[in-house]
């Protein structure tokens, strides 16, 4: 039996059937299992608190380092030999190996002028490009979904996590989800025979007024209905031979795996990683920490590599700034302006880009940039995202070139 008009909105009101993502309900968030797949993917890693980039792409070979870092410096019997003097932290064996099999590029010495030592606004300049004298609505992801979207379908950006939306993703006309586990990704009521019955035969019927409310919600939901039961199959059919490490970094790759590999249409997704902020008993904390993400990247591109999705794929890491070079008196390092970023994926220019550390042409006892972020961003968006750069960025950065394809 069908239910008619008023029987689905009572449905509705009863709260027995409802989108449910982390308390948001863009209805159109998902759309059918009929939709072609994203063409290309970008999976943005946050790492939270400024790394320490000196131990983490290490200049192992430079007497400076040792002396700078007497008690922090990584002993170069542990050191992961990348090229060029330069070293991998012994945590970064999953790194070094995507290195070796051509999915690694790592960019050094990125930063931008006149660096801030803040947390919050080092992070908002990444987030906006923009600095803060200057009006900031949104970032730089925002303005790219912003400029990409369409008439309807999949989100076009996705954050996952329990922290708050990224400042990148805000957008003035454009709403990007923040979900905390892909259990939120579910049509609550969907179990419901009588509902399902009645979400299909209203979406079925054609309607005369092109502006009828009911209409619009029955399409959504219908929608809903079928990626819902898309993102189920997904979920239960998403085990794979790759083993994955057990960690927070970990769990929302696996997602962001499971996402990819159910043939969702979103393009970016957004997920950070925090603790950086390592300015006493660094060691043991850091290594915890790059083994953290080594581990978990090397996952997400094994399991894309064995769907077929590995090379549409790139995975970005940064961090808001670096740290010092000379290490502080609680063996840890306290902000400095300028360290590594990392892109892995199918379709990288694998290797080292940009300058090696100078510790020998410091100014102010700090490491000096020599790639600004938003080169690697206008590489992102023009060679890969394949979009104009300049108003995203808000003037023309010189695209540097990270991609094989």
């Amino acid at each position: 039996m069908r239910l008619d008009r008023r029987g689905f909105l009572q449905h509705l009101a009863t709260g027995s059937a409802v989108l449910s993502f982390g308390g948001l309900v863009p209805l159109p968030l998902l759309v059918s299992a009929e939709r072609t797949v994203a063409e290309r993917i970008l999976v943005v890693i946050e790492l939270q608190g400024g790394n320490d980039g000196l131990n983490t792409v290490i200049p192992v070979t430079d007497p400076l380092y040792r002396r700078r870092r007497p008690t922090l410096a990584i002993p170069q019997s542990e050191v992961l030999s990348i090229a060029d003097g330069m070293g991998f932290h012994p945590a970064l064996r999953g790194f070094a190996d995507l290195l070796e099999a051509g999915q690694l590029a790592v960019v050094q010495q990125v930063g931008y002028p006149q660096p801030n030592r803040s947390h919050f606004e080092s992070m908002d300049i990444w987030h906006t490009c923009l600095r803060k004298d200057q009006q900031r609505p949104d970032g730089w992801l925002g303005r790219w979904a912003e400029r990409v979207q369409g008439a309807g379908g999949d989100a076009t950006a996705l954050h996952l996590g329990p922290d708050k939306l990224p400042f990148a993703l805000m957008s003035r006309s454009v709403r990007v989800p923040s979900v905390r586990s892909l259990e939120e990704f579910r049509l609550r009521g969907a179990e419901d025979e009588k509902f399902r019955e009645a979400v299909q035969s209203l979406a079925e019927t054609r309607r005369a007024e092109p502006d009828d409310l009911l209409n619009f919600v029955a399409s959504s939901t219908a929608s809903a209905l079928t990626a819902s039961e898309r993102l189920a199959t997904a979920a239960k059919a998403a085990a794979t031979d790759v083993v994955w490490p057990q960690s927070g970094l970990a769990a929302r790759l696996r997602t962001v795996s499971q996402l990819i590999r159910s043939g969702l249409q979103t393009s970016v997704y957004y997920v950070t990683l925090g603790g950086f902020d390592t300015h006493a008993q660094q060691p043991d904390a850091h290594r915890g920490l790059l083994r953290q993400l080594s581990e978990a990247v090397q996952a997400l591109l094994s399991e894309l590599r064995s769907s077929g999705d590995l090379q549409r794929t790139t995975v970005m890491a940064f961090s808001e700034f670096g740290r010092r070079v000379e290490e502080n008196a609680s063996e840890g390092t306290d902000h400095g302006p300028a360290g590594p970023m990392f892109l892995a994926g199918g379709s990288v220019r694998a290797g080292l880009q940009g300058q090696r550390p100078d510790l020998a042409d410091l100014q102010d006892g700090d490491l000096q940039f020599s790639t600004d972020f938003r080169e690697v961003y206008a590489a992102i968006l023009e060679r890969w995202l394949k979009v104009d750069s300049v108003d995203i960025l808000h003037q023309r950065f010189s695209a540097l070139d990270l991609f094989a394809a």
